[in-house]
């Protein structure tokens, strides 16, 4: 079994986007019982508290079923637990670089070309999410 994380700053918007989005991919695919999913930050801003409103609204809008979550921070056990940390921004690679001397090379980058849009300062949700669902299909490919 492949075990992924998803990071970003608060594990709020993008992150938790992302293992929601990723797992109901997967359920699609019939491949659930390959890969455990989950997600948190780099930061403790906003531990303990749901996938922030606008987020769910925008998996509702898209059909994708809302996991039951709530913010985490990101420890040395999963580090060294999952298989593939995959961060959202350069500000999360640096803040996970400043975080951990091991296990880097587990890290690697949504998206090949560029960071993924932050809907916590844009707003726009439908660009995170087009983001995160062609970093989805380019993980895919890969693992």
């Amino acid at each position: 079994m492949k075990k992924i994380l998803f990071v970003c700053h608060g594990n709020i918007c993008r992150s938790a986007m992302a293992e929601c989005m990723f797992s109901y991919r997967i359920s699609l695919l019939g491949k659930s019982g390959s890969y455990e999913v989950d997600s948190a930050a780099t930061s403790c801003e906003e531990i303990g508290n749901p996938i922030y409103p606008p987020a769910r609204r925008m998996l509702e809008k898209m059909g994708v079923p809302v996991l039951n979550h709530r913010a985490r921070r990101i420890t040395a056990e999963d580090m060294a637990y999952y298989d593939l940390i995959v961060y959202m921004d350069q500000n999360n690679l640096r803040n996970l670089k400043a975080m951990f001397k091991s296990n880097l090379d587990k890290l690697r980058p949504m998206l090949s070309d560029r960071d993924v849009a932050d809907p916590w300062y844009t707003g726009n949700f439908d660009r995170t999410y087009q983001d995160l669902d062609k970093g989805i299909s380019q993980l895919l490919s890969i693992i």
